[in-house]
């Protein structure tokens, strides 16, 4: 399976077009919630194997893929709260039950912001490598000052519409992706000229500097220790130890918190284990979402 051979759907959000996918005819619902500058076809080695004994869907956020990239405004904010709304409206109205929710890097906050603000659409969570969100307001505010300085300031030079369409016409190039997917991937035969292509082709699009933007800028909202100590339903953590982003020291306090049950090393993955590491991905995913006892 590649993303160019899946037919895509649309979904009407408060008038935005909504891209996504689904596959499986019978077991129970899975959402799959894609990353930073990605989209459903960074799952695409996972939705086969998961659709042959559940109904998969894999979404694109608003702001992201083949989704709607309205400009920051009074009623569209690319927050997490915007997000978890999206998919809870996502699993009412498409699913038709509650999913079992699977996120990877933001895409666990995702996930779990729709948990936490609707209960009723999750029946439990997975969280592939969750963003620790180290830019945040209240993480820069525990590290010293000239760590943190130059951060804030490049968040605030962003800001400038002139600086951020420069800054980002020069990163979305393939040159540049690869680079940045070979940092976050610890197995480079896996960085094909595919997945370079499908995280490059939304970048294309109109308003697409203004998603990055904003998201850049984004320093409040939750935090994933706000958010499972609240969390309604069971939660399973995936991480790969290699991650350069993520830390995987830091990841492994989430697994003092109650309602995550397990917490699975993924040994020699970088930051996305689902595209980089599938076979050993799917049958974890497989057996959590098919046990009864959590």
């Amino acid at each position: 399976m590649t993303a160019a051979t899946v037919t895509t759907q649309t979904w009407l959000w408060k008038g935005f077009p909504i891209c996504y996918t689904a596959a499986g005819e019978t077991g129970p619902a899975v959402v799959l919630i894609h990353g930073f500058g990605a989209s459903w076809g960074h799952w695409r080695k996972n939705i086969p194997v998961l659709a042959e004994k559940c109904r998969v869907f894999a979404i694109d956020l608003l702001g992201f893929g083949g989704s709607a990239k309205p400009l920051p405004s009074a009623t569209v904010s690319y927050t997490f709260e915007t997000w978890g709304d999206l998919v809870a409206d996502f699993c009412r109205q498409v699913v038709g039950e509650p999913a079992h929710l699977v996120g990877n890097s933001i895409g666990c906050i995702v996930a779990m912001q729709a948990a936490v603000s609707h209960p009723d659409v999750a029946r439990d969570v997975a969280l592939l490598n969750c963003s620790l969100r180290l830019l945040h307001d209240r993480k820069r505010a525990e590290i010293p000052w000239y760590r943190s300085f130059g951060a804030g300031v490049a968040q605030q030079v962003l800001g400038l519409r002139w600086v951020s369409e420069l800054f980002f016409r020069q990163i979305a190039t393939p040159r540049t992706v690869r680079r940045v997917l070979l940092q976050a991937y610890r197995r480079s035969d896996a960085v094909t000229d595919e997945l370079v292509e499908m995280l490059l082709t939304p970048a294309r699009d109109r308003g697409a500097v203004d998603v990055f933007a904003a998201f850049t800028r984004y320093s409040q909202g939750p935090l994933p220790e706000d958010l499972l100590p609240i969390l309604p339903c069971p939660a399973i953590v995936l991480w790969g130890t290699e991650d350069p982003w993520e830390p995987i020291a830091l990841g492994r306090e989430f697994a003092n918190f109650e309602a995550v049950k397990r917490f699975v090393p993924l040994e020699g993955v970088g930051h996305c284990p689902q595209d980089e590491a599938p076979e050993l991905v799917n049958p974890i995913l497989s057996e959590w979402i098919l046990s009864e006892k959590k």
